[in-house]
């Protein structure tokens, strides 16, 4: 009888930024995200589902991965080369190099061993952050081509990046009261880490500095998922967590690093379709969607192919999701057990 161990499969977990997801649109889902993994034998996860400020718990097998750069991965345009130590990190920040960044960076070298260099910005970088007309995040960049010429010639794995973000204060606080579900800072990050990374070819992550002078942990209770952001002051431990032994992107696509013909399965919200998803099915990877994890767009409507492909799956929660992958782990058809 075949008694190979579970968790053989590939896998990839999202949670897009700056749409309100409902699991994991605030400070991570890390709690689901390690069940998922708990399945697997890797699973590559993107920072928004894994980050929360100053705290990180994910899985050892869970590989911290930039947004755009999993969209890369699975359209077949770059490999991901695995970490077996750990990566010299970059951390950039705007003058004067706060104390506040210093400490972060000293508290994730001595805390995870990492390997981190600090290096002020000639050119401030500039991040806005509001809600578009449509309930989305929003956000504009400026300084970041300045940051890409003042770096691409230095030595460094991933680029870390602890700025501050603009943001009108009636947004912010109505976004901690509950009257705006969508994280407003979320699409400003995903706009400058999909930049860096797509022109460095080499990871880049963002966690701003915020609530340092008028720190907000004692004054409004805010619900669980978002918790883990206002007891934090300077956001930056789990970006360094997260990129202390993640993969590096390989644009060379050598064989022995892992390819989009290495997944098994990607995991999505609902009410959401994307690079991603496209991808998946033009290299016929199973796509599990999960219908309690709704996102700002209530009236969202899937593309034809997805409703008609039998690669797309829609399970009711991440509880289902992973009996599934347990029943493929098996060798067994879900089918079966469904009666």
């Amino acid at each position: 009888m075949d008694t190979q161990p579970p968790g053989r499969l590939n896998g990839i977990y999202i949670t897009p930024t700056g749409i309100g997801c409902r699991i994991g649109g605030d400070a991570s889902a890390l709690a689901h995200v390690n069940l998922i993994a708990s399945c697997c034998q890797r699973l590559i996860a993107n920072p928004n589902s894994c980050n929360a400020s100053d705290i990180n718990t994910q899985a050892n097998n869970v590989l911290y991965t930039e947004g755009s750069t999993i969209d890369r991965f699975l359209e077949g345009s770059v490999n991901l080369k695995e970490c077996r130590t750990y990566n010299k990190i970059l951390c950039v920040v705007n003058k004067p190099m706060s104390i506040a960044s210093q400490n972060a960076v000293n508290a994730a070298r001595w805390t995870l061993g990492a390997d981190i260099t600090l290096l002020e910005l000639d050119t401030p970088l500039q991040m806005d952050a509001f809600i578009n007309s449509d309930g989305t995040a929003g956000g504009r960049l400026f300084g970041h081509h300045e940051l890409v010429q003042q770096v691409e010639g230095l030595e460094f794995d991933i680029l870390t990046v602890h700025t501050p973000i603009n943001c009108p204060d009636e947004i912010a606080n109505a976004y901690w009261s509950g009257a705006i579900l969508v994280n407003p800072w979320g699409r400003v990050e995903a706009l400058l880490s999909k930049f860096l990374s797509s022109a460095l070819n080499k990871q880049a992550v963002h966690s701003p500095v915020e609530f340092l002078v008028d720190p907000i942990f004692d004054k409004i209770l805010v619900k669980p998922s978002e918790a883990a952001e206002v007891i934090s002051n300077t956001f930056s431990w789990c970006m360094h967590k997260g990129t202390h032994r993640a993969p590096t992107i390989d644009p060379d696509r050598n064989p022995r690093n892992l390819s989009n013909q290495d997944i098994d399965f990607l995991i999505s919200p609902a009410d959401c379709w994307g690079r991603p998803h496209d991808a998946c099915l033009q290299n016929h990877i199973p796509i599990l969607i999960v219908r309690e994890n709704t996102t700002c767009f209530k009236d969202f409507k899937y593309p034809m192919v997805a409703l008609e492909s039998p690669k797309v799956i829609f399970v009711e929660n991440y509880l289902e999701a992973a009996g599934i992958l347990m029943a493929w782990n098996a060798g067994i058809d879900p089918r079966i057990i469904r009666l």
